[in-house]
Order: C-alpha cells, then structure tokens, then sequence
C-alpha cells in the first residue's frame, strides 16, 4: 500500500487523531514508531517514514512508543472497505488463524498460496504473515500483561508464543522493555482489576452511536443468551477454545437508552462521556468526547483472548472511519438532517457468524418480536449451559451449534415446513463445512454460496454480509423498511440516488430504517 507521504505528515504536524490506526510513523533518529496524533515532538520530515501497518515497522527494526501506544488504537477501517485480499487476510489474522492454524491454513481459508499470500501482504502491508502474527500476538501480550495478574509463563503461552524466550524477546524488541516493566507501568492508567475477568478499553474513532446499537441488540436479544441492561450489552459466545462470556459498557447517556426498547432498531443519539468517570458522572456530564467501550471478559481459556477483542470489535464496527461516512452521507441533502441527528451509525456485527445467519432464516418474512421469540425457543431447546463460575448472574446460555440445530432442528422448530427445511439445510451445510461464513470470505463468493442454499435469497444474503463481513456498501434495496424510509425522505428512484452514498450504502440503510419509524420519545 503506497502512503502520501506529505499527507502523512500533514496529519502527524497536526497530531490528527482521525489518522490513528491507519498507519504508523517511525522516526529513524530515535528507532520509535508513534501513532500519528502522539503528544511528543514533532520530528523532522527527514527523519521520518510511514507504514501502514505496526508489523512494517517493527520488521524495520522499529520498536513501540510506550507513550502513545500506537497498537492501542482502532483498527483501519481499511479492513471493512477493502474486499481485496490483503484485508480479508487482516481480519482472519484478528482472528487469530495464524496462531491456531499456522500460514497455510491462513491460506487455504483464502484461497491461495503462501507464497502468493505473502508477496500480496509484503506488497500491501509491508510485511508478511508472519510478522503481521507476530505483531498481533506482542498486542494480545501487552493486554494481559497490563490487565491481569496472570504469571508471565501463563501469558506466554496464552498469547500464541511457542516459549517464554521467544515471548521475552519479543516484547523487549517490541516495546524496548521486558514484560515486567510493562506490568510496572500499567497502574498508571490501567482499568480496575474485576475478580476471575479482564477488562479492557476497546477504542474507536468518535463520534459513536452506542444507542443505536443498544437499541438493535436489545430489540433482537434471546433471553439467556444476550441481554441489554441501560447502556450494557451482556452476552455468552462461543470462541475457539471454549465459551466465555462478555459484558460491554457503551457510551451513551441515560436519556439515550431509556427508551431504546420502543425506538427504531438502528436508531439512536449517542452522546459523547469522559473516559475514566463512573457511569453515573459520564451520562451526568455529555460534554467530554468518548474514545473507549469498556469490555469485561470472562473466557474458559485465556488463549482465546486476541480472537475475543477482534470479534467484539466486529460486533461493535470499532474501525469504522465516522468522519469519513458523515461526510459522504451528510452530503445529500435528504439525508443531512438524520446524519446530524444521528452521528457516528455502526453496523451491528456478529461474535458468531453461524448464530446470525440461522437467526436471519429463522427470521425471514415474520417480525423482529417473532424472530426473536423463535429463536428463544430453539435456544432454550438445543443451546447449552454455562457453568455457573463463568456465567455468573449475567446471560447462562449458549445459542446451539449448527450441528445441533441440523440434527435435532426438525424436532423443534415449528412454523411453516419449507421454513424448518432451509434452517436445518442451512445448519447441515455449516455443519459439514461444505458452507463457511468467516470474516475473510470474498463478498461475491459469499453471497453465492449462500443465495445457492434453498430457501435464501439475496436479502439474507445481504442482511449477512453487513453483519458477518461488515460490508459498507450493502443498500439492501428490497428490504421494506428501506424503501419506506426512502419513501418518506423523498426519495423515488433509490437503487439511482443511492449511488452518490457509495461505499458507505449499508450506512445509509441504517438512516433509512430510522426514516421508517420516527422516534417516539417520552414526554
């Protein structure tokens, strides 16, 4: 990937933290690479260079600012926008493939060669899948280093490092210090330590419509599985090495989710608060910026931690550049109004691709309130019991795995016969693997394959490729709800005007469905 470089600098002169996350600067006088809105001073245009990726840098032999923390930040939304291959191999790499499944299973889910896939990602990315690994593990090490009071050993291993030696090293090339400097540090600016869970900071780029995402969730949420309380979004999920449980503090004020249950399901007003406050003082105050949702973790097996954070940060659409949606969006003069009403829209992801999509079918033609209760009677019959100690007093409930519903779906489901079949062929395709929804899937493959399955068709298709892959640019033209809300901003032609929202349409979707049903607030 080819930078700007007088761009670059542009933003790192003016310490633009619109920047953070889409690439790093390494300063050649001081071996550092920074992000670019990094308080320090600001170095000489000839002592720098910019990559795109923290794994770049550090191959060059750069390490990380323990100041600015440069793999603190959110991802690029460059993940999301791109279909190409080098960004679905970023995204399976969050996932932590590489780790369980070394390079060539990172290819075959692809598609391609390790040899073509590490000439892409050099190209690309500048650096290859290995370093790219390497650099996601050092984050997942920093975490819980910082986060938890594990051993070092235990963070070792739990971070995907084969020994301790190579963990030591590589922290130390890394950050320039050994791990147990970096414990030293985190009391400065750690969050408290909750008994048997981690907490995290997940950060995104402002401005952040946490409401309308509670209001999504909340509309959707299967009793026992899920739950929204205020402005929490708590859940079980499944991860590769065992279940976990997550609660997730997203900033918004009281007044914003009060209501959530009776507005729009993607509509919301978020309000800026202040990271480090207690809640009750955030949503008192509304005036700071909010940079942080603040992540509690419960997991079975702490190597499941990176994978945790990508898919949570899918869920929540964390990388997504706002500025640049609002802008594109606001634009239009039918759709100014929601957009300044309504900042910051992110797309409601999954932590469970194979969970959504039966929960899409199961709910296709029948409404948000009989989706959900259906599917809280398929839960209740086939999903499985967390142990007490994990699931505490929150969500106690795992959503049944495919396998499950394809081998004991027909027993449970009721409703229309065609219905049921496309639900267990569906489980049964998952379950056999002969169909593979993951965030490293090609869009156009993707629908396909699904839209080849009796039963779906291309609104599913759709529907699961902005959750699933978080694809910007889905309108979802035949759904009614955004016909609707075209219909009542004015809009006639929408399939013509919605070509000037290119590539944020799955965005204006969100706005559109807002348009369908105002907001109703309490007098």
């Amino acid at each position: 990937m080819l930078l700007d470089t007088d761009r670059c600098y542009r933003a790192v002169a003016s310490r633009d933290a619109r920047f953070d996350g889409q690439f790093v600067t390494a300063v050649r006088t001081t071996g550092i690479y920074c992000r670019p809105s990094c308080p320090a001073m600001t170095p000489k245009a000839t002592n720098v260079e910019f990559w795109p990726t923290a794994a770049a840098a550090q191959l060059r032999g750069f390490r990380a600012c323990r100041r600015c923390l440069p793999d603190a930040v959110p991802g690029s939304p460059d993940w999301n926008v791109r279909a190409d291959l080098a960004g679905r191999a970023m995204r399976l790499i969050g996932d932590g493939v590489v780790e369980r499944d070394g390079v060539p299973g990172l290819a075959t889910r692809l598609g391609y060669s390790e040899r073509h896939l590490g000439r892409v990602l050099s190209a690309e990315l500048g650096a290859g899948p290995l370093a790219l690994a390497r650099a996601h593990r050092a984050h997942t090490a920093r975490l819980l280093v910082e986060t938890t009071p594990m051993g070092m050993a235990d963070i070792a291993f739990a971070s995907g490092f084969a020994s301790v030696r190579q963990f030591n090293d590589t922290v130390r090339e890394v950050y320039g210090v050994p791990p147990t400097t970096l414990r030293s540090e985190a009391g400065r600016h750690a969050l408290p330590v909750s008994a048997g869970a981690l907490v995290l900071r997940l950060p995104f780029r402002s401005p952040f419509d946490g409401a309308g995402l509670l209001a999504f969730f909340a509309a959707r949420a299967v009793p026992g599985v899920e739950e929204v309380d205020g402005g929490t979004y708590r859940r079980a999920m499944r991860l590769p090495r065992g279940p976990a449980v997550v609660s997730l503090e997203l900033p918004v004020l009281a007044e914003a989710t009060t209501s959530s249950q009776g507005r729009s399901p993607l509509r919301g007003r978020a309000r800026p608060c202040e990271e480090g406050t207690t809640p009750a003082r955030r949503r008192r105050s509304g005036t700071a910026r909010a940079t942080h949702v603040v992540a509690t973790l419960r997991l079975s097996d702490p190597r499941d931690l990176a994978p945790a954070v990508a898919r949570l940060r899918r869920l929540l659409d964390l990388d997504a550049d706002p500025a640049a949606v609002d802008a594109v969006l606001g634009a239009d003069p039918l759709l100014a109004a929601s957009v300044a009403a309504t900042p910051g829209v992110r797309l409601p992801g999954t932590v469970d691709p194979a969970e959504t999509a039966l929960r899409a079918v199961l709910g296709q033609q029948v409404s948000v309130a009989a989706a959900r209760t259906a599917a809280a009677r398929l839960a209740d019959a086939l999903g499985e019991r967390l142990p007490p100690a994990l699931a505490g007093d929150g969500p106690d409930l795992l959503f049944p795995t495919a396998a499950t519903v394809a081998e004991h779906g027909a027993e449970v489901l009721t409703g229309p016969g065609r219905r049921t079949a496309s639900i267990v062929g569906l489980a049964t395709a998952l379950a056999d693997g002969t169909l593979v929804l993951d965030a490293g899937r090609d869009a156009a493959a993707f629908r396909d394959d699904l839209t080849a399955l009796p039963g779906i068709g291309p609104w599913t298709a759709g529907y699961l490729a902005i959750r699933v892959l978080g694809d910007p640019d889905e309108l979802l033209p035949d759904d009614l709800a955004v016909r609707r809300g075209a219909r009542a901003l004015g809009i006639d032609d929408l399939s013509r005007h919605a070509a000037r929202w290119a590539p944020w349409r799955s965005y204006a979707a969100l706005h559109l469905w807002g348009a369908a049903t105002p907001i109703r607030r309490s007098a």
